[in-house]
């Protein structure tokens, strides 16, 4: 049995992969200790996995102006000490890092304990925390077509982003059913991230009494922190009624996802993972002020694969219309939904297990034999 020390906190985007490769760990018999924030969307997602074992770290992101980067600076200082404490009691095979905040001090202090790193960029521009890191690890995986300068070839496996198990492709019919709403025609589904969620949530209460005449109805993600569950009404055609339902978190995004005739989306990585696991089309919005730009990297590159529409936030007056054309368009749906299928090749969780244990078998081989030569 290995023991895996995965830091994965800091938001959605890190989180929900690390505790995909976690359960595919335990399922092996595999020990997995997560590393996670103090932030509220991790305490919110971690609720449902009480199977698996996480500590909250403390730490900060390196943004802002001096003063802020001086305390990150502290911060990192008081993370390194602080981690090689925690390998010296836990005693890992191995530490799994998902860039953010949480992954430096731990990828320093288990390079300099010997400790193999193994690092994991979901974004198609890899951020400061993995161009940081690169060089400590034993293996990096990239999505597909990303280039990391510097780091040797033979350290890099494309192995994708691990979505978790329970977010999987359902019919609408059903996935309406289990999300308690009605929907007399077509639904759109709304989600903002963690970040970026205001603009779209203001975009749905402007707009919505256009949708519902069009006959869409609206499902909207609206982060934490932003509003209280509620529920819109607006008159459609026929006299129909039709709803937006407004919620800060679901523990159900493989239904909310899989319900949508279209989805609104921001780019994150995950969020982009999970909306080709539901096989959903999408319209994406890059958050303006992610860090080096990567949600406009990430979906431009889903929008080369014929996937999904990019449009930038500068552009937001111009969403409603480009819902309703879009909605309405079984054939280019259809087209999208074909490429959704074809881009869903493996499962990314089960192939970085793979690679984990095997690193960790590797590493007690060669310890082993190094202790039969000094004997």
């Amino acid at each position: 049995m290995s023991k895996i020390i995965i830091a994965c906190g800091g938001t959605g985007g890190h989180l929900a992969p690390g505790i995909a490769v976690a359960e595919v760990l335990q399922e092996r018999g595999h020990e997995c200790l997560l590393l996670i924030s103090h932030k509220q969307v991790d305490s919110a997602l971690v609720e449902k996995y009480s199977h698996l074992d996480f500590i909250k770290t403390p730490g900060r992101a390196f943004s802002g102006g001096l003063v802020q980067r001086l305390a990150f600076l502290a911060s990192l200082v008081s993370s390194f000490f602080a981690s090689r404490r925690m390998l010296r009691e836990r005693d890992p095979d191995l530490v799994l890092l998902f860039g953010g905040f949480l992954s430096l001090g731990l990828g320093l202090a288990a390079q300099i304990k010997g400790i193999p790193v193994a690092l994991h960029e979901a974004n198609c521009q890899p951020g400061k925390a993995v161009r940081l890191i690169k060089h400590l690890s034993t293996r990096v995986y990239l999505p597909d077509g990303v280039r990391l300068r510097g780091v040797p070839p033979e350290c890099i496996r494309y192995f994708g982003y691990p979505v978790r198990k329970e977010i999987k492709h359902a019919l609408k019919a059903d996935a309406w059913k289990r999300l308690k709403i009605k929907v007399p025609n077509k639904l759109l589904v709304i989600l903002g991230g963690s970040q970026g969620a205001t603009a779209l949530n203001h975009w749905v209460t402007h707009n919505f009494e256009k949708l519902a005449k069009a006959g869409i109805s609206v499902y909207c993600v609206t982060g934490l922190g932003n509003s209280s569950a509620s529920t819109i009404h607006e008159i459609g055609k026929g006299g129909v009624d039709v709803t937006a339902t407004l919620v800060p978190f679901s523990g159900q995004m493989g239904d909310v996802i899989s319900a949508a005739d279209l989805v609104v989306s921001r780019a994150g990585a995950g969020s982009i993972a999970e909306i080709i696991r539901c096989r959903a089309p999408s319209i994406l919005i890059p958050y303006p002020y992610a860090a080096d730009n990567h949600q406009h990297a990430n979906a431009l590159a889903h929008e080369q694969h014929g996937a999904g529409v990019l449009l930038p936030q500068d552009q937001l007056n111009d969403l409603t219309a480009e819902v309703i054309e879009l909605m309405f368009n079984d054939w280019l749906l259809g087209k999208f939904k074909s490429n959704l299928e074809r881009l869903d090749r493996f499962e990314s969780s089960e192939r970085i297990a793979d690679d984990l244990i095997a690193l960790c078998d590797a590493r007690s081989i060669a310890n082993a034999q190094k202790l039969e030569r000094v004997t």
